[in-house]
């Protein structure tokens, strides 16, 4: 069944320029999951220092030659509460995503036609997002490095659109033909948001969290092991909505397309 079509009236007008995942920026939508520790450090830091590390502090394992940080994110399974009330089960699966298509900037050409700036800008539109009300759902990266450039390469990133739910609210969309369709809490996307992240990064969206399928932005695909629980129901495990033109996303080399830290700036894991 294709997903119902919001109403023009909730649909902006919107450039979004997308900004470094980290813990702290991604809150209010989900857990970034990137190690606090620096690449450099080689051995396990004294047991006198865990403490200053992450919260909650990790231990030490594997004979003390690893850090065992847990929990890092939520599994959350709140299926009893749908309205089918069918049991849910624990799913990984694996997602290999394939570099999306965007559109240069017309912005960047009259730019680079004035001989303004030489830094490339190009657009992803969005038109689609899903939630999953029951379950988290979280995005894996592998071998999707954290460097800029890795094996003479430039590497990949992904981008991470979301928005928080209109709580409480309906909105009446279009169905495929052309039936009204109730949606409950709807995206407001006039406060979408997006994130650019690399490899060292893993991304959990909260249930309910409206997001747009996973984008990746580079010449390869990167693969992710996905974890979420879900029960087979139509319209409990995933919830979809589509919209008009307006709402994009604009990727700038150069800026936050690498979306990471100095190594002195890594965030510790978010405190659950």
């Amino acid at each position: 069944m294709a997903p119902p079509t919001l109403p023009s009236t909730l649909t902006p007008t919107l450039t979004l320029t997308p900004t470094p995942l980290t813990p702290e920026s991604f809150s209010p939508f989900g857990t970034a999951i990137t190690s606090p520790l620096s690449r450099d450090i080689t051995t396990p830091p004294p047991a006198s220092t865990l403490s200053t590390i992450a919260t909650p502090p990790p231990v030490l394992a594997n004979q003390s030659t690893a850090l065992k940080y847990s929990p890092i994110s939520p599994l959350l399974d709140t299926y009893n509460t749908s309205p089918s009330g069918t049991p849910s089960s624990a799913r990984m699966s694996m997602f290999s995503c394939f570099p999306r298509k965007l559109r240069p900037s017309p912005q960047h050409t009259n730019e680079k036609n004035s001989g303004a700036t030489n830094k490339t800008r190009e657009l992803f539109d969005v038109h689609i997002l899903e939630r999953h009300p029951y379950t988290t759902q979280t995005f894996i990266p592998i071998d999707l490095s954290s460097q800029t450039v890795a094996g003479g390469a430039e590497e990949p990133v992904y981008l991470v659109i979301v928005a928080p739910s209109m709580k409480g609210t309906t909105a009446i969309a279009k169905g495929e033909n052309g039936e009204d369709v109730t949606v409950r809490d709807p995206p407001d996307l006039n406060r979408l948001r997006a994130f650019v992240a690399r490899g060292n990064t893993a991304v959990t969206y909260a249930a309910g969290t409206w997001h747009a399928p996973m984008v990746v932005v580079g010449r390869r695909r990167v693969d992710f092991v996905v974890v979420q629980f879900v029960n087979g129901v139509e319209g409990e495990d995933c919830q979809e909505v589509v919209f008009g033109e307006g709402v994009v996303v604009e990727v700038e080399s150069g800026v936050d397309r690498e979306g990471s830290r100095g190594e002195g700036e890594r965030g510790r894991l978010a405190k659950l």
